[in-house]
């Protein structure tokens, strides 16, 4: 058995095998089927009968065990994750592995099925530097968008000066459930003359 840091490596590395051999599409699939239907069905039979009692038990339990740096808030209507310090993106920083264009999309790849099945939609960022936030609301809730802060005050990832700088670019996600739901990103500012 390989170690959860190994295992992230070839992770990685089978995302781009994958693309390789079918393109987006297979890695989206694998990304449903293996983890999503598959290597994370006790995540999702949790997620579906409990709501967010269940999302609250299972990562608390799952990102203490890989030894993530993370924050969650829970309210009635909302259950937020502030990634702080992710221990696979880490590991493929540190290690300076790059197979796939983002590693970070598969798991909006895995949990936004997820969530849909369950009846959640989620906004969520990513700065490709080990850090995200995620806000889960039942998939009728009306929009919302939080500002920075209000939510989970100084846990926020997003008050971090490391959060958006010039080695990041943000990935956005609203009410969201897939991995085909990421907003294109913002144009650029006209060069001025």
């Amino acid at each position: 058995m390989i170690g959860i840091y190994d295992f992230c490596g070839h992770y990685e590395w089978t995302f781009q095998w994958l693309h390789d051999q079918g393109g987006h599409e297979l890695v989206h699939r694998y990304w449903d089927e293996a983890i999503h239907q598959d290597s994370q069905q006790h995540a999702t039979n949790l997620i579906v009968k409990k709501g967010f009692e269940g999302m609250k038990e299972y990562w608390g339990h799952t990102l203490a065990e890989e030894g993530a740096e993370w924050v969650t808030t829970a309210r009635d209507d909302v259950f937020r994750i502030d990634m702080h310090v992710c221990p696979s993106k880490g590991f493929l920083l540190r290690n300076e592995l790059k197979q796939y264009s983002d590693y970070c999309d598969h798991c909006m790849g895995w949990i936004g099925p997820l969530m849909k099945k369950a009846g959640f939609a989620i906004d969520h960022q990513h700065n490709h530097c080990g850090q995200c936030w995620w806000e889960i609301r039942p998939a009728d809730a009306a929009p919302c968008k939080q500002p920075a802060g209000e939510l989970a005050g100084d846990a926020d990832v997003r008050m971090r000066p490391d959060w958006q700088t010039n080695e990041t670019h943000l990935d956005t996600y609203e009410r969201a459930t897939d991995s085909n739901d990421k907003l294109p990103p913002p144009a650029s500012p006209e060069p001025s003359r």
